[in-house]
C-alpha cells in the first residue's frame, strides 16, 4: 500500500494551465469513479479549487503514470503541457502536505480558511463516489482534526486575510471613497459572499449580484442592502459597475472584450475595475487589452496580500509544530494496520489449532476415553501445538546467531528468566 499524490497550484503553474486541470462539480462524480477504476489505484479524491488541483491516491504501488495517464485522457491535455508544472508527495510527504493544505499553510493567503471547507467538499464528492476507503478516509479525518486544532490552538486565522479580502483591498487602494462606487458580483458562491461582506463592510455605494440563479443571488443581495439580476442581463448593467468582481463555476467565458468595450463606451470611458477570481476565467483575457479597464486574475492579487500578515507568519510556526505531531499520531496509525492484520493471523491460526484439538477430543469421548483423561490429552495438545512452531522459530534463531528475534520473543511472551 503506498500514498500518492500529485497536483498543480499557484505557485507551480499560470491559471491557463489550473483551468485546463480544473474538475467541476458536475464531472467530479464521474471523474472519481474513472479514476478509482485505474490500474493500480484502490482509492481516489480530488481537490479542484481556483488555486489548486490535486489528485490523492491510495495505491498498490509508487508508479505515478498511470494516474498521469488518466489526468491526460480525461482532461484532453498532451502530458507535455503540465508535467512540468506538477509536484508530488508519498506517504510521510502526503500525510504533511493534506494537513499543511487543510490548515491553510500552503495558500496564496497563508491561513486562509476556505480552504478546509473545498478539503471537506473533496473528500464528501469521494465518499458520495464510493472511492474512499480505509486509509484515504482516515486520512481525511485526520486532516479535518489536525486543522481543527491548529484554528483552535494558534492565531493562523485572527486576520480577515483571503483573497476576496485582497481583492477589496486593491479596490480601495483604487478608488477613494468605496461609498460612491457600485460593485457588480457575478456568481454566488463563498467567495463572492465573502467579497460582498468585505465591501458592504467597507462601506461600498452599491452591490449587484448576477447570477444564473436568480433567487440565489437575491437572497444574496438581501443581505447586503443590493440587488440582484440573471446572467443574461448583464449587458444592460454592465456600464452602472465601477468594481466588477467574478467567481463562477462556468467553462467558459462570461465576460467577453466586445461586451465591455461597448459598456466602457456608455460610461464615456470611466474606468472599470475587475478581478477575475474564477478558474476557468470568467473573463477573457482579451479584455486586459482595453484602455479603460483594470483586469487582475487570482494571480495578480499576490501583490496586495503581504500587509496583516506577520501574526499569521507567527501563528504558522506553531501550527507547523502541531502538525509534526499530528503527523506521528497518523503514522502510529499506520503502523498500527500492520499489527492489527499480524494479531488478526495469530488469532485465526491459535482458533485453528483450538478447533482441531476440540474436535479429536470429542472424538475420544465417542469412542469411550474417560472425560478426566480426555481432557489431560487436550491440554497437553493444545499446548504443544500452541507452543510448537514459536519454540522452532526460536531455536532456529538461535542457530543462526539472531539475538535480536531472541529478544523479540522473550518481550512478546513477556517471559521471565527461570535461572
Amino acid at each position: 500500500m503506498t500514498l500518492i499524490a500529485i497536483g498543480i497550484n499557484y505557485n507551480t503553474a499560470p491559471v491557463a494551465i489550473r483551468e485546463r486541470l480544473a474538475f467541476p462539480a458536475e464531472i467530479l462524480d464521474l471523474s472519481l469513479k474513472q479514476l478509482s477504476q485505474t490500474k493500480k489505484i484502490t482509492e481516489a479524491a480530488i481537490l479542484s479549487t481556483c488555486n489548486r488541483t490535486e489528485f490523492y491516491c491510495e495505491s498498490e504501488s509508487d508508479n505515478q503514470q498511470p494516474l498521469i495517464d488518466w489526468i491526460s485522457e480525461s482532461r484532453q491535455i498532451d502530458p507535455a503541457d503540465f508535467t512540468p508544472y506538477l509536484y508530488s508527495y508519498q506517504d510521510n510527504q502526503l500525510i504533511r502536505h493534506m494537513f499543511r493544505v487543510a490548515c491553510g499553510l500552503d495558500s496564496m493567503i497563508l491561513g486562509e480558511p476556505q480552504i478546509l471547507g473545498q478539503m471537506k467538499t473533496a473528500y464528501q464528492a469521494a465518499y458520495d463516489a464510493g472511492t474512499l476507503g480505509r486509509y484515504l478516509g482516515k486520512l481525511f479525518q485526520h486532516t479535518f482534526s489536525a486543522a481543527k486544532k491548529v484554528r483552535t490552538d494558534t492565531a493562523i486565522g485572527s486576520s480577515p486575510v483571503s483573497v476576496a479580502f485582497a481583492a477589496v483591498q486593491l479596490a480601495q487602494q483604487i478608488f477613494d471613497k468605496l461609498s460612491e462606487q457600485t460593485a457588480l458580483l457575478i456568481g454566488a458562491g463563498e467567495t463572492i459572499e465573502l467579497t460582498a461582506r468585505h465591501l458592504h463592510q467597507n462601506g461600498i455605494g452599491q452591490i449587484i449580484i448576477a447570477n444564473r440563479t436568480y433567487d440565489k443571488a437575491h437572497n444574496l443581495a438581501a443581505q447586503f442592502n443590493g440587488y440582484a439580476i440573471a446572467l443574461s442581463e448583464l449587458p444592460k448593467h454592465l456600464a452602472e459597475a465601477d468594481i466588477v468582481v467574478s467567481s463562477t463555476a462556468s467553462q467558459l467565458p462570461i465576460l467577453g472584450k466586445g461586451l465591455l468595450e461597448s459598456a466602457i463606451k456608455k460610461r464615456k470611458h470611466k474606468p472599470i475595475f475587475m478581478v477575475d477570481l474564477a478558474v476557468p476565467r470568467d473573463i477573457e483575457a482579451e479584455v486586459a487589452q482595453l484602455k479603460d479597464v483594470y483586469l487582475y486574475t487570482v494571480d495578480d492579487l499576490q501583490n496586495t496580500i503581504d500587509e496583516n500578515m506577520n501574526s499569521r507568519r507567527q501563528a504558522a510556526e506553531q501550527a507547523e509544530e502541531i502538525i509534526d505531531t499530528q503527523v506521528e499520531h497518523f503514522l502510529g496509525w499506520l503502523r498500527s494496520q500492520g499489527a492489527q492484520s499480524t494479531v488478526k493471523d495469530y488469532r485465526l491460526q491459535a482458533e485453528s489449532i483450538r478447533e482441531e484439538a476440540l474436535q479429536k477430543a470429542l472424538a475420544q469421548l465417542k469412542n469411550g476415553i474417560a472425560p478426566e483423561e480426555a481432557l489431560k490429552r487436550l491440554a497437553h495438545g493444545l499446548t504443544n501445538k500452541l507452543i510448537h512452531t514459536p519454540s522452532a522459530q526460536i531455536r532456529e534463531a538461535g542457530i543462526n546467531e539472531r539475538p535480536d528475534l531472541i529478544a523479540a520473543a522473550r518481550e512478546i511472551f513477556k517471559l521471565q528468566n527461570q535461572q
